[in-house]
């Protein structure tokens, strides 16, 4: 199948070709993959419940990055630090992409961030892909003794940093958190960097994103709604590059019924609905230019593991069978 292109070395990733196609839109799934009440997971099984999801075929594993509890927010992701958890799934699965949604640069150091991630690229055998974000906790700053305020300069640093540590041989960088001359960061990306995906606006413009990141990653909206920012993207990529051929990704909750033709109805941050409702939903938003979809199991009234054969089943050969016209 014909991969996405870009202009920053992703065209040739393991990882970023699983989850970005031309010809379809990919599925992925959030850790923890379960459905439960309250902030706190069991994170049961996850192992096993990952290694099915490759076997299922989904194109996607993700990782979160909640430093610390906020018991205003209510919401711990997959528990564990995600460069652990990174590691510790990589080893146990051997090609499904793995993703981060997403990592608070303001909040680490980028020099960390960028042997971690190289770390995790190469292990895997160049599977990782990089959800970077600004953070929206403003309790958690304080905390690292980090400025809320000014958190959007932190981050442009940040990926300008990771760049040039991945791409360049002892390169000279200096800036308000790094001074690097005469070291040099090691391993390197075994495909040249690790393609980075900006998450919401980051406080950033449109036409900074579409300069510095290898694609953009949004929240859920109406499949009408979602088609006005993608052409918004695609416009600002234009503008700024002359072609739009970065991809965008989106998550969505779901409670998928057993009735499988139950219709839509909303929850949080998605919707509860049959599989074939969904299946029309998913190819309603890859024909509107969506490329990947990252599902999150929590409020699911069944047990994931069954949500998650059934869309192996009935949903992943539905959306694969359907070749979208929509140009990027």
């Amino acid at each position: 199948m014909d991969t996405i292109d870009t202009a920053t070395g992703a065209r040739a990733h393991r990882g970023f070709n699983a989850m970005f196609r031309r010809d379809r839109v990919t599925l992925g799934v959030f850790f923890p993959i379960e459905a439960f009440q309250g902030s706190s997971p069991t994170m049961a099984n996850q192992v096993e419940l990952a290694r099915r999801a490759e076997a299922l075929g989904f194109d996607a594993l993700w990782f979160r990055d909640v430093p610390l509890l906020d018991p205003a927010f209510g919401d711990i992701g997959q528990v564990y630090d995600p460069w652990v958890y990174l590691g510790y799934i990589a080893a146990q699965t051997s090609r499904i992409a793995l993703a981060t949604g997403s990592i608070v640069l303001p909040l680490r150091h980028p020099l960390h961030v960028a042997k971690a991630a190289a770390s995790v690229d190469v292990l895997s055998g160049g599977r990782l892909v990089l959800g970077v974000a600004t953070g929206d906790r403003p309790v958690e700053f304080p905390a690292f003794q980090q400025p809320f305020e000014t958190r959007d300069e932190a981050f442009r640093e940040s990926v300008a940093v990771l760049r040039e540590a991945w791409t360049q041989r002892f390169p000279e960088i200096r800036s308000s958190r790094v001074c690097l001359s005469g070291t040099d960061l090691v391993p390197k990306p075994p495909f040249g960097s690790v393609p980075m995906l900006v998450t919401g606006r980051a406080r950033q413009s449109l036409d900074w994103i579409a300069r510095h990141a290898d694609g953009w990653v949004n929240y859920p909206r109406s499949p009408d709604i979602q088609a006005a920012m993608l052409r918004e993207w695609r416009e600002a990529q234009r503008a700024a590059l002359g072609r739009a051929e970065k991809p965008f990704a989106q998550s969505l909750y779901i409670d998928l019924a057993e009735d499988a033709n139950c219709p839509p109805a909303p929850i949080h941050l998605g919707y509860r609905l049959g599989e074939k409702p969904l299946a029309a939903l998913l190819l309603r938003f890859g024909q509107a230019g969506v490329s990947h979809v990252a599902l999150n199991l929590k409020y699911s009234r069944r047990p994931a593991g069954d949500v998650l054969e059934q869309l192996g089943a009935r949903v992943l050969p539905v959306i694969r069978e359907h070749r979208l016209s929509t140009q990027p």
